[in-house]
């Protein structure tokens, strides 16, 4: 119920322009985004690269409502991957398809990732495209399809699968025929019960296989992460779950995949401990750092996947 609550919250504009107002609302949300510009996210990365931790750099922002705002979102995302260039970061860039023009104008949308995509391969630097909630699932799909077909490759562009979506796994097997580069998450968006899995046990239970099927997919593809870091190899497991992370490790392990073969991803702000632990056990991680003002939805949907966060927020509130 709460969680549902939070999720609704995230998308209600009245509620954004109140909560918004609140400057302590930043000081909690700043626990989870690496601030409001590029240069405070590339200073975030060069932290992390400092303990051996690769990055990703999400320019918030989703559902864009004119083609100009969809386009200088695109011009951000451009900056984003001149950034890391000129920094020489271990870092590639996310993206979501609803804040480049998807839902909005398609050929803008198909225009903007196409720059976007143009200038990664120039840099050899990767795009993660996110995968939003279900109805956004087969658009963002088509559009991913039709880079293939332009000529892009896997090794510049990938997307993200979620666990909780019981087409999760038939998504998978077919695009893995492309050699597309998978981010597995259990997903954070609300869904009817007709479109995913409403226990928490079952989405644990198909994130687990899906691990299975992307570990199966990277030794048989030889797939491995590249020196810089950027460019991933075929499986990122996305969890903080400890359990979820056990396992990958476990069955990695049992089939002889290298470690160079997968990597681990997590949030900027969540299990520092954890994500340093897996680097010094010689892992890829990864960690996804979000950045710039369009913040709120984004802090809400950790606000709703975790109730520790929402305690974390009420503390910051009663500080001075």
């Amino acid at each position: 119920m709460l969680r549902s609550f939070l999720i609704y919250l995230s998308k209600a504009a009245w509620a954004q322009n109140m909560v918004t107002r609140w400057s302590v609302a930043w000081k909690a949300a700043s626990r989870f985004v690496a601030g409001s510009t590029v240069e405070d996210a590339i200073r975030v990365v060069r932290l992390l690269n400092e303990k051996g931790i690769n990055a990703t750099l999400d320019q918030l922002g989703e559902h864009t409502t004119t083609p100009e705002e969809a386009n200088r979102a695109a011009d951000g995302i451009l900056a984003t991957l001149d950034s890391i260039q000129q920094a020489g970061v271990r870092s590639n860039v996310s993206i979501k398809l609803t804040q480049i023009g998807m839902g909005l104008d398609d050929d803008v949308c198909r225009a903007n990732l196409t720059r976007i995509l143009e200038r990664a391969q120039r840099y050899q630097n990767f795009i993660r495209i996110d995968i939003e909630d279900s109805p956004w699932v087969d658009k963002t799909i088509q559009f991913y399809q039709e880079q293939l077909a332009a000529g892009f490759t896997p090794h510049t562009v990938g997307l993200a699968v979620q666990s909780y979506l019981y087409r999760a796994e038939n998504d998978v097997r077919t695009l893995l025929q492309q050699g597309t580069k998978f981010r597995l998450v259990k997903g954070a968006y609300k869904e009817p019960p007709d479109v995913a899995y409403p226990k928490k046990a079952d989405v644990d239970a198909n994130f687990d296989v899906l691990t299975s099927v992307l570990i199966d997919a990277s030794l048989a593809q030889n797939s491995t992460i590249s020196p810089d870091g950027r460019i991933p190899a075929i499986p990122a497991i996305a969890t903080h779950d400890e359990k979820r992370i056990a396992y990958a490790k476990a069955y990695a392990d049992k089939v002889g995949l290298p470690k160079t073969g997968l990597e681990f991803q997590m949030l900027y702000g969540i299990r520092r401990d954890l994500q340093e632990e897996l680097a010094k056990e010689g892992y890829p991680v990864r960690v996804y750092v979000p950045f710039g003002t369009h913040w709120y939805p984004y802090f809400m949907r950790r606000l709703a996947e975790r109730p520790a966060n929402i305690w974390f927020f009420v503390s910051n509130f009663f500080k001075k």
